[in-house]
């Protein structure tokens, strides 16, 4: 059972492809030495028949029709760009010079010609732990492809696999065999953390992944399987944004207090902004390789419509990325809105508790005061009996002034406010007695002409 799961999924798949290959790799010694564990690698030659073997990592560039593909795989961890550097130096060079080292490793878009070969990248400048910090560099030849990605791509290598999960006839899973896949009549038992595994992917590991019989071929298998790696980390946050909103729908107080105590949708948020660069980084790069590669004798012109296709596929996933951040937004801001309604609640609340005690304490204040004159107290001396009287009239003046500044704005707009009226009343009096004046004299019509006063 175990066995069966390690040559379908996930990484472990990987691994057991390995040691099912014809011959097995080769590593250097300096790569022995210092990083072992720590960088994978893989080689692969192609006949241009259709047909791949795995070889000795000797960096040596096919002959004829034969192609050689070498692929590094870096570690994802707190790694330094420079550790990342020293990797493939050590496995890389020679016969590869530094420059070549930086122009597949540095951070960023990048497409060039490089100590004569066509070298492409799109590298993010994330943390390399990051699930959505993505890396991937390509020298290409006419004769060998070299690689360099930021952990495992799927789909990206090559074996040959005697039995898939995908190839069988899938069965629910019953009680009675709670502990794995099990055959039951020609069918195979799925578990539900498998199928859910395998639906937040867009493709599947063996069905669309023939054996390029180009390097022009190979080119657009590597893009390809970028684009669907990308595709893949967006479906599976997306269906985790769903997951998101349906326990919203159904939680109450302490999950949404959780959630804004966590601050899961602005991390949310982040993830799908560095998703973006990367798509924004695919977007400069890729039209730039298809323009070099138009130009080569030795990439195929289908391969350069397939390079198309490719880009458009990466317009459409930023549009997705950017549907979804809406969608980030939208729930954050509703949380947003549910907490300042519970700030509002509670100080309606204290606004309710002050009410109720406000008039206490002024009460309690008033008694309180260490003067004379103060009733139900049973002071009577005469020299003391206007100290209660004196404080009262103190804070009635003190009320009306605070009062007199509060109301202050008001009076004088409704006092301007007047001015204006008169003004414009005044003035049209004395111009429609000017008027009458100038038109009607002597029991006739004043022919000379004059000006209004306005």
């Amino acid at each position: 059972t175990d066995e069966f799961w390690i040559r379908n999924l996930g990484g472990l798949k990987e691994m057991y492809r390995e040691s099912l290959g014809d011959t097995p790799l080769r590593e250097r010694q300096v790569y022995r030495n210092h990083f072992q564990g720590m960088v994978r690698q893989k080689a692969y030659i192609f006949d241009g028949l259709g047909n791949v073997h795995n070889k000795e990592w000797d960096l040596a560039e096919g002959r004829d029709n034969e192609f050689c593909w070498y692929h590094v795989e870096l570690p994802k961890g707190n790694e330094k760009l420079s550790h990342s550097a020293q990797y493939l130096i050590s496995v890389l060079c020679p016969p590869l010079k530094l420059q070549d080292i930086l122009s597949l490793v540095s951070n960023g878009p990048f497409c060039g010609h490089v100590s004569e070969a066509l070298v492409f990248r799109v590298n993010s400048p994330g943390p390399s732990s990051s699930e959505f910090t993505f890396r991937i560099a390509a020298r290409v030849t006419e004769n060998s492809v070299i690689t360099v990605s930021l952990g495992r791509v799927p789909r990206l290598g090559f074996s040959q696999i005697s039995q898939s999960l995908l190839s069988e006839i899938p069965r629910v899973e019953s009680p009675s065999y709670p502990g794995g896949e099990q055959k039951e009549g020609g069918g195979t038992v799925i578990r539900e953390h498998v199928l859910e595994f395998l639906l937040t992917m867009n493709h599947s590991e063996e069905a669309d992944n023939p054996v390029p019989k180009s390097v022009s071929n190979l080119v657009v298998h590597i893009i390809d399987t970028h684009v669907d790696h990308l595709q893949d980390v967006l479906t599976k946050l997306e269906m985790e944004l769903d997951s998101v909103e349906l326990q919203l729908d159904k939680g109450g107080f302490a999950l949404k207090k959780q959630m804004l105590d966590d601050r899961r949708f602005p991390k949310m948020h982040l993830d799908l902004q560095r998703l973006l660069q990367v798509i924004a980084h695919g977007e400069q790069v890729f039209p730039r390789v298809k323009e070099k590669c138009s130009s080569k004798s030795w990439f195929a012109s289908e391969d350069i419509n397939s390079l198309e296709e490719l880009i458009g596929r990466l317009r459409r996933l930023k549009d997705n990325v950017g549907f979804i951040a809406n969608r980030v937004t939208a729930i954050q801001a509703g949380l947003d809105s549910w907490q300042a309604e519970q700030i509002n609640r509670k100080l309606y609340y204290l606004s309710f508790l002050s009410i109720i005690f406000l008039p206490l304490s002024i009460i309690t204040g008033v008694f309180g005061m260490n003067v004379g004159g103060v009733p139900w107290t049973g002071q009577n001396d005469p020299a003391l009996s206007n100290g209660f009287r004196n404080v009262m009239i103190l804070c009635l003046v003190m009320l009306l002034l605070v009062l007199s500044c509060f109301c202050f704005p008001a009076l004088y707009s409704r006092l301007a406010a007047w001015q204006r009226s008169w003004a414009v009343n005044r003035s049209w009096s004395l111009n429609r007695k000017s008027f009458l004046k100038r038109t009607v004299g002597n029991g006739g019509v004043q022919e000379r002409g004059g000006y209004l006063r306005i």
